[in-house]
């Protein structure tokens, strides 16, 4: 079993890159099954999700070549349209598998359920609806299976909820079906945006990209593309928060200012963390932009008008991400003053808090959807466990504040979502070991 062992309460400053964004890379390394021709995506993170997926597309017959950060994939030979189900049972992402195989080889089919973090109910209804949408029917009898009678066709759909997979499913499906999608309350995250970029790069006219309907112009083939994948937001959010508790400056280079908006809003806003951008007309655009994380922060959470307690809360992009959720939570621990953290969309995604209430934090725990946060705490190291990959982040964001030293059990679902963490970590100063 591997820990992390921190040492908290020593500065934390120096620049640091962001990885490419995870949750765009996974449905990335999907859509080459739509295609014979080669795709290569650069800037794909070297985490576990990405591994895992990338094992199954070999299993499918893709193969598959690394350069550095680039990644290129050929689907050429790749006949099969069953995914390995110890494979697929351990990443969410896998999901994103649905949509190219049914399109490609009118089927698909699973005998076991997406993995990733128990963060509650996560359904599959809406990635269901959209296939059904464009022409597929499933089936539950020892496992599920979807099944399309010849090719996929165009359709105007309303999602029933603004799912990000269920989004990315529909999107790709739809670049191959015959004549025109309308996808009508469609999530509008960057990784996303990165999705349909990419299949336009393939041949496929998409229209409304970054907005809540997309209008996808089906094709009867696709040709090869290339992209260059998102710096990851929700790594860059981690970041913030590591570099607001802690002292000292921190850089995160590379960053898209467009994409810091809802975070400046509540970080800066809402919780008091300064910071600023810095723009280098001269950097090579992917590093143009560097967000500046200011040192000697002196957090006051912001009352709202006539001095109401606040709200931190998520929703769909552009909105406050859900996977932020816990790091602001702790980030709110060593700011002055109360806010009520409101998790909207998963009921279990909150009850990590028992572990930063046994390192000394003052969090009342309302319900599985809400909790109040008295800050600033006086955190003490203890032996904890990482629940899922963004609650693990932030634990070591708080061992990275507490005295003495944190240990954090189940490291891998830190890994399948941060790239090599302790080590970046070590390289800014802080006192963090990875113990087998």
């Amino acid at each position: 079993m591997t820990t992390l062992v921190i040492e908290g309460g020593y500065p934390v400053q120096g620049t640091i890159r962001p990885i490419g964004n995870k949750n765009a890379a996974l449905p990335l390394l999907a859509a080459c099954l739509l295609t014979d021709e080669p795709v290569t995506l650069h800037n794909v993170p070297t985490i576990g999700d990405v591994e895992t997926m990338l094992a199954i597309l070999q299993q499918l017959g893709v193969e598959v070549s690394k350069h550095g950060d680039s990644v290129t994939l050929c689907a050429r030979a790749a006949d099969c349209y069953e995914p390995d189900e110890r494979l697929f049972a351990q990443i969410r992402g896998s999901l994103t598998l649905m949509g190219p195989l049914l399109a490609r080889h009118q089927q698909f089919g699973v005998s076991t359920a997406a993995g990733g973090d128990y963060i509650g109910r996560r359904r599959i209804d809406t990635h269901i609806q959209v296939l059904e949408g464009l022409g597929a029917k499933h089936n539950v009898n020892g496992k599920f299976s979807l099944h399309a009678n010849g090719r996929l066709r165009g359709a105007d759909i309303l999602l029933d909820e603004t799912s990000v997979t269920a989004t990315e499913n529909g999107i790709m499906a739809a670049a191959l079906a015959q004549g025109t999608t309308i996808l009508r309350n469609a999530a509008s995250e960057p990784h996303v945006q990165d999705v349909c970029r990419l299949l336009v790069a393939m041949g496929c006219p998409i229209e409304g990209i970054g907005s809540n309907t997309l209008v996808i112009h089906g094709q009867e083939r696709l040709g090869g593309g290339e992209i260059y994948v998102s710096p990851d937001f929700v790594e860059v959010g981690s970041f913030i928060g590591l570099g607001a508790i802690t002292p000292g400056e921190l850089r995160i280079e590379g960053v898209v200012p467009d994409h810091l908006r809802m975070m400046n809003m509540v970080f800066a806003d809402r919780l008091g963390v300064r910071m600023h951008l810095e723009h280098s007309p001269s950097a090579p655009p992917e590093l143009a932009h560097t967000l500046v994380v200011e040192s000697k922060q002196d957090l006051r959470i912001r009352p709202d008008f006539g001095g109401a307690v606040p709200k931190i809360d998520d929703a769909p992009w552009p909105a406050f991400p859900p996977d932020l959720m816990s790091i602001a939570l702790v980030a709110a621990t060593q700011a002055h003053g109360t806010v009520i953290i409101h998790e909207k969309m998963y009921e279990s995604r909150l009850y990590f808090v028992d572990k930063l209430i046994t390192m000394g934090a003052q969090i009342i725990l309302c319900d599985p959807h809400r909790a109040v946060v008295v800050g600033p705490s006086r955190l003490v190291g203890q032996p904890v466990s990482s629940p899922d990959i963004r609650a693990g982040m932030a634990l070591v964001l708080a061992a990275l504040v507490a005295d003495g030293i944190t240990t954090i059990g189940n490291v891998q679902q830190i890994d399948r979502g941060y790239q090599r963490i302790d080590e970046k970590l070590r390289s800014l100063g802080a006192r963090i070991q990875r113990v087998e």
